[in-house]
């Protein structure tokens, strides 16, 4: 009842305070930046626009292009998967990560909690800094890797880069790890857990995670083809792929408390000015934007896999989703807080465009 209640009084609000949409000005955007992917502007009442950018090469096993890796946008969903078992008493945010994975084998293990993972605080290993493999991407994520996967015993239980707690770094270890805490606390694989408690509910037609993958765009790095990649290597990291309407569907539903009720999601969404607004698996801060007469909070999530990148940003207090999905990289996305650039100029004509008569 208090969801459903929730999710009214959020509806009544963005009926009164939601902008249109200057597509114009997105369109403007596109053709300016010579943009080449999907662009989803979704609205909490229902509605939205959608843009396509040129997609000149095929997508493997999907002719249409419409269903992308979302890459580190994954960590935003795993990171509710975790706020859901804080809610449920099987996991508290500050204890440290031994007390739920006793075999993780890391020097940091009995001194890393879970926010700290979530932040990208641990000062565990990388995979980025794996050995360079073919076309110069890290060895760990391509075929064939020697080394060990396994998240409690292999290459994120190696050497530490420091003590945890110090300032974030980002870290695909950390959430290769928070997949095997939800397994561990729930007796459930996280990717099993994101049909279960996500695309289930949702109604969401296709989100899947790796291995299997044989359905998504394929990316293009400075021009030419990604080297090989062993999407199955991401994990609970970035290893889920969907459609953008799928990603919309997600966003409106952390919006509405269907997924989180509204103190877990706070604190989900509390954006640490000490860590660059970092909070727990995104980014949240205001943001001026042009054309709006104030500030507008953003939650931001962004990543990449190979030449595919995305960028997913919730407006919450418009009840507004802008997503961008590319199949070139790299791709200028720029800085929403620099004032400029391509995700500053799509978030203005989403967030701020004219009323008639203006």
């Amino acid at each position: 009842m208090k969801i459903a209640l929730a999710a009214l009084l959020l509806q009544a609000a963005t009926a009164q305070t939601a902008p249109p949409i200057d597509a114009q000005a997105v369109d403007a955007l596109v053709e300016k930046s010579a943009f080449s992917g999907d662009i989803r502007i979704a609205d909490a009442q229902g509605g939205g626009w959608s843009r396509v950018g040129p997609l000149p090469q095929p997508a493997r096993g999907d002719e249409d292009g419409a269903t992308w890796r979302w890459a580190s946008v994954t960590k935003q969903v795993v990171a509710v998967l975790v706020m859901q078992e804080v809610v449920a008493g099987r996991v508290e945010l500050d204890r440290p990560i031994a007390a739920y994975l006793p075999g993780f084998r890391s020097a940091n293990a009995a001194t890393v909690t879970v926010r700290q993972l979530l932040q990208h605080r641990s000062g565990l290993p990388n995979p980025d800094d794996s050995p360079v493999g073919t076309g110069g991407f890290p060895s760990y994520y391509q075929p064939g890797y020697a080394g060990s996967r396994d998240p409690l015993t292999g290459y994120c239980a190696g050497p530490v880069k420091g003590a945890p707690g110090g300032d974030w770094s980002y870290n695909n270890c950390d959430y290769l790890v928070l997949g095997a805490l939800l397994e561990a606390v729930t007796g459930t694989p996280w990717a099993a857990l994101v049909e279960q408690r996500i695309a289930r509910p949702l109604k969401i037609d296709f989100l899947a995670a790796y291995p299997g993958e044989r359905f998504t765009r394929i990316g293009m790095i400075e021009g030419k083809p990604e080297p090989a990649i062993d999407l199955a290597s991401y994990g609970a990291a970035a290893g889920l792929y969907g459609s953008v309407d799928a990603l919309a569907k997600f966003d409106l539903a952390l919006m509405d408390g269907t997924l989180l009720p509204k103190d877990a999601l706070a604190v989900l969404w509390k954006g640490d000015p000490a860590l660059g607004y970092m909070a727990l698996g995104q980014w949240a801060f205001e943001a001026p934007l042009k054309g709006c007469d104030k500030p507008v909070r953003i939650i931001e999530r962004r990543g990449g896999v190979g030449g595919v990148e995305v960028r997913n940003f919730i407006l919450p207090e418009i009840g507004r989703a802008v997503i961008a999905f590319s199949d070139r990289a790299p791709f200028d996305f720029g800085e929403v807080w620099q004032g400029s650039g391509f995700s500053h100029d799509l978030l203005s004509a989403a967030a701020c465009g004219k009323r008639v008569g203006e």
